[in-house]
């Protein structure tokens, strides 16, 4: 759809955030020019000191949207001069301190695709690509529990309904990502718009950090346990792994450009994952790379293992699609957990 000089003119919104960042570094590399959206001034500057020669060039710019929630969030943010032909929406809230499902992870996840979906349609007809980020909570069945003998694709829905939402945070993530995604395919069933979508559904997501972190404690939900391997805190015994497929966050980036550059990727969900991983294989690397950290598990710490039977004994996966249409080559859960804890360190581990 573009060489590398011709890049297109793109919206990533959430720039700030962990899969956001890494999408960022790889549309600007692959000759795209972008705004993103930040919900401070703050973090904004914290961009544009990272990318100095491509906010000078013209090749990276700003749009402060305080709260994606709200219905009309996105309505000047959409629009551009030259005008956006793709939007990448990786804008969405991932955290379990919640006192309001509701409020805290349904409104925001929901309103905020329908609502940028709904403000693209409106002001910005020249988008031909929207790409969202999706989630394998959107997908996973979490009424199966391990499902031996399964393998989760892209023709599977999470079931969950809006009751057991409700039930706690995880659930009440789950269903944020299952309906905002839901929505979106709504929309464009109902809508019509002049754009195609593609959505991006990973794991957990692993490796290195390259957005702006305040501290250590704000690191990504999927990268903590690698970090509480690093500070001693599984010492006694290894967390149960709880889902049991992963995926590289540069991985996860490209497979954002790709779809928003391939043809063949319009209108379709593509289910990003590198396989299988169990908390004890992260310690274990830890500990092959890294002796050096205190209190790391031995081979004797409990926990963290696969269920008895090893990987057959839980769920498999297909990510052909990822691979034949999107062209992603994985990256090894062992380069993913090394990179990540080096820059852990780089930020004061």
């Amino acid at each position: 759809m573009s060489d590398k000089n011709n890049g297109l003119k793109v919206l990533l919104t959430g720039g700030s955030g962990f899969i956001a960042a890494h999408t960022l570094a790889v549309l600007l590399n692959y000759g795209h020019s972008v705004v993103t959206t930040v919900r401070t001034q703050e973090k904004a500057d914290k961009i544009r000191a990272a990318y100095k020669d491509y906010v000078e060039k013209g090749r990276l710019g700003f749009a402060i949207v305080p709260d994606i929630a709200k219905p009309d969030a996105f309505d000047e943010a959409v629009k551009s001069d030259p005008p956006f032909e793709a939007v990448l929406h990786t804008a969405s809230p991932f955290h379990f301190n919640v006192t309001d499902v509701q409020k805290d992870l349904l409104d925001p996840a929901v309103i905020g695709t329908t609502g940028i979906l709904k403000s693209i349609k409106k002001n910005a007809p020249s988008v031909k690509r929207v790409v969202i980020t999706s989630s394998f909570a959107a997908i996973v069945d979490g009424n199966r529990g391990l499902w031996p003998g399964h393998a989760y694709s892209e023709e599977d829905w999470n079931p969950i309904t809006h009751e057991q939402a409700q039930e706690n945070a995880m659930c009440g993530y789950r269903a944020s990502k299952t309906f905002a995604e839901k929505a979106a395919w709504d929309f464009l069933a109902k809508e019509k718009p002049n754009f195609t979508i593609a959505t991006i559904n990973p794991p957990m997501v692993f490796g290195p950090i390259i957005h702006s972190l305040d501290s250590l404690e704000n690191m990504n939900t999927s990268n903590q346990r690698i970090l509480s391997t690093c500070q001693g805190k599984f010492k006694d015994e290894i967390p149960p792994s709880g889902v049991y497929l992963w995926v590289d966050v540069r991985d996860v980036a490209e497979a954002h450009v790709a779809a928003m550059e391939k043809e063949d990727a319009a209108n379709k969900r593509f289910f990003t994952t590198a396989g299988h991983f169990s908390n004890r294989e992260i310690v274990d690397i830890v500990r092959k790379h890294f002796p050096q950290f205190k209190d790391l598990p031995t081979d004797s710490t409990p926990g963290g293992d696969y269920p008895e039977g090893g990987k057959d004994a839980v769920y498999s996966y297909n990510n052909r699609r990822s691979i034949d249409v999107l062209g992603l080559r994985y990256r090894t859960l062992e380069e993913s957990i090394v990179d990540a804890v080096k820059s852990f360190q780089a930020v004061g581990l």
